[in-house]
């Protein structure tokens, strides 16, 4: 097999679920027609109380030489190991995807079909804040321009390439200075894209009408935190978080995606890791989404297509009301995968 065909992947092992997860990946990508390349690096808590820095370092190491990376859930102990591989790999922007899946009940009749835009740094999590005296507590909100303009970019980058607007979402008339600054930063982008419709909606304003009418959004673009809560509003509409697959980027001066990771939204599961029932929906969706970003469009589109549809023929875990097991899911998704060309 020529080398243009092998995909080289920095793998990113954790906890709990971590390992099963990773079976599931390794099994769907054995049955593509290109090799895929897998270089594990630890970060399980373990592995971390031996000696994190290593680790880190590792991590950053197989990253730099490879591009890309697939991570699985890890535990936060001291530390949480999304936050120190987003600031040691600077990542500045996290994609999540979240569409309706048939076969998946939901308490919700709309059809999503939502790229959320998340600047993945600043806001209100920049700063823990601190006391002061018995009765005052303070924190310092951030929204800095190259961030910003990194995820405007992206945002409107993929509205032109799904053919749809964009919409970017804050609190600017409250927080006038911050949010006001996000949205200035994105209009001034969206100059760049005549051709791409764009507005602004208050972000109460937008919970409200997305739960509404739903379809009337395809891309999102949103400040730190307001991103964390419509991404996981966006999964329960859906049904589940188990279905959340993510991409985490950085940017060269350019604008240009530089380092790409990719990883499930669930946790580390430790009650039911080891007997084989979790869901690896979106741990098979990360890699997807790793295929389309590597230029495995195609490829990607199968895998993609191919966990939906083992879900919608209730082929599922049980946690989506089916009763496979991880290893009969993932052999599910498999029998749909159809070899490119």
């Amino acid at each position: 097999m020529p080398d243009s065909e092998t995909l080289h992947v920095a793998e990113w092992l954790g906890d709990g679920i971590s390992a099963e997860l990773s079976a599931s990946v390794h099994q769907i990508a054995a049955a593509l027609p290109i090799r895929v390349h897998f270089h594990p690096v630890d970060l399980s808590l373990a592995a971390r109380r031996k000696d994190a820095t290593a680790c880190y370092d590792a991590a950053l190491a197989a990253i730099r030489q490879h591009r890309v990376a697939l991570k699985y859930p890890t535990v936060t102990e001291k530390e949480s190991p999304n936050k120190v591989l987003r600031e040691r790999c600077r990542f500045s922007v996290i994609h999540r995807p979240v569409a309706s899946l048939p076969g998946v009940a939901t308490r919700h009749d709309g059809q999503v079909d939502l790229h959320i835009i998340r600047i993945a740094v600043g806001g209100t999590y920049e700063d823990a804040g601190r006391r002061i005296g018995d009765d005052v507590a303070v924190s310092i909100r951030v929204i800095e321009r190259r961030p910003s303009r990194e995820a405007a970019l992206y945002a409107f980058r993929l509205g032109r390439r799904l053919s749809c607007g964009v919409v970017s979402s804050s609190k600017h008339t409250i927080q006038r200075a911050t949010d006001g600054l996000f949205e200035e930063i994105v209009l001034d982008v969206a100059r760049q894209f005549g051709d791409v419709p764009h507005h602004s909606e208050l972000f109460d304003a937008l919970l409200y009408k997305l739960l509404l009418k739903p379809e009337a959004y395809r891309v999102v673009v949103t400040p730190n935190e307001y991103g964390d809560f419509l991404s996981d509003m966006a999964c329960g509409m859906v049904g589940s978080i188990g279905l959340g697959a993510s991409a985490n980027y950085s940017f060269d001066d350019r604008g240009d995606v530089e380092l790409a990771m990719f990883d499930p939204a669930g946790g580390t599961a430790p009650d039911i890791a080891g007997k084989g029932i979790c869901n690896p929906s979106a741990a098979l969706l990360a890699f997807g989404m790793l295929l389309t970003h590597s230029g495995f469009r195609g490829l990607g589109t199968i895998v993609d297509a191919a966990v939906r549809g083992a879900i919608a023929a209730r082929e599922s875990t049980r946690d989506l009301g089916g009763s496979c097991s991880t290893e009969q899911f993932t052999a599910a998704v498999a029998r749909r995968l159809v070899p490119a060309g």
